[in-house]
């Protein structure tokens, strides 16, 4: 049976015959190697298929990909939809269980008396603010403990458990400290974000090849230039995943602050809104706190977060095959 032969190109193929050497021009070869050999052929049909899936790709990327848009409304109308079947069979007092209908009254009652837009605004601006010093503050100290070793066995066991306390228990020493003042909402978002983003930094720092460091270090990077221009760029992916824990975290601790944390110069939030609903036995209000609190976090999530993320996947190639 003959084996199938693997064409191999040449700068100058010699052919001897009746004593002389002829040359062929390299193009004839590449052509008659290709037509010759079956691997050739179905390299070059290799090579179609790939073309015309890169093809199929980018016009895919510029058509609107409305599954992303129509799944998660199917899945919020059957929520809605099995929400307000529960209500209708009584189960439990229509004061305790309100159905979505009554919940999308009060938050029309809310919007027009202008606490819906006070108590969103104010609590956005706070976790903003809270998670952007918290980066400003997590991302050096994450550096400087994944590049030092010392440091990161000294202190590494205190993050992790700083990570794992819940924000809630920093509430009543935050007030004896700052009083209630916004102080106080911040030192608690501090500490519920910056272990985090900490952590997720030192995660993707240990992810990184070692070849990295060694070519900085051969190419005569300082210290400093070794970690913004290769470990920082190096280590986005576990990084993102820390800011998006950190700003989970964050939002969190925000509204424990909020619903604990009432009256002095505080201003009037969403946990403050929650903790009102609660005082007064209203189920409608609470739902609707909830159901803010809620649509706030998804709305930064897929604003933010998710562009950021398939924006880097893309550009390093790990978004083919995934589920985004």
């Amino acid at each position: 049976m003959p084996s199938k032969q693997t064409p191999v190109v040449e700068p100058v193929e010699t052919t001897i015959s009746t004593g002389s050497i002829t040359a062929q021009p390299e193009s004839h070869k590449v052509h008659a190697a290709l037509t010759r050999s079956s691997t050739g052929t179905e390299d070059l049909r290799q090579l179609e298929a790939g073309l015309d899936s890169l093809q199929s790709d980018a016009v895919r990327k510029s058509r609107i990909d409305w599954s992303r848009i129509l799944l998660p409304v199917a899945a919020l109308a059957v929520l809605l939809i099995v929400w307000q079947v529960y209500v209708s069979l009584g189960i439990k007092r229509r004061d305790l269980v309100p159905g979505p209908l009554d919940v999308l009254g009060q938050l029309g009652t809310l919007w027009g008396e202008g606490k819906t837009q006070e108590a969103v605004w104010t609590s956005l601006q706070r976790g903003v603010v809270g998670f952007l010093i918290s980066v400003a503050i997590a991302t050096p100290v994450g550096l400087l403990l994944a590049q030092v070793a010392p440091l990161r066995r000294a202190f590494g066991p205190l993050i992790s458990g700083l990570q794992v306390l819940p924000s809630v228990a920093w509430v009543p020493a935050a007030i004896i400290w700052f009083g209630l003042t916004d102080g106080t909402v911040y030192f608690v978002v501090f500490m519920g974000a910056i272990p985090s983003i900490i952590n997720g930094l030192i995660s993707g720092v240990d992810q990184i090849p070692p070849q990295y460091r060694s070519v900085g270090k051969v190419l005569g990077a300082s210290r400093l230039q070794l970690a913004l221009q290769i470990i920082l760029p190096a280590a986005l992916p576990g990084y993102l995943g820390g800011l998006k824990q950190g700003w989970a975290f964050s939002w969190r601790s925000l509204m424990a602050a909020e619903i604990i944390a009432v009256g002095g110069s505080i201003g009037f939030g969403l946990g403050s809104l929650l903790d009102q609903g609660r005082v007064l036995s209203d189920m409608t209000t609470v739902m609707a706190a909830i159901l803010l609190i809620l649509a706030v976090g998804i709305l930064i999530e897929l604003l933010v977060f998710a562009p950021i993320e398939k924006r880097l996947l893309r550009r390093r190639g790990l978004l083919a095959g995934s589920t985004r």
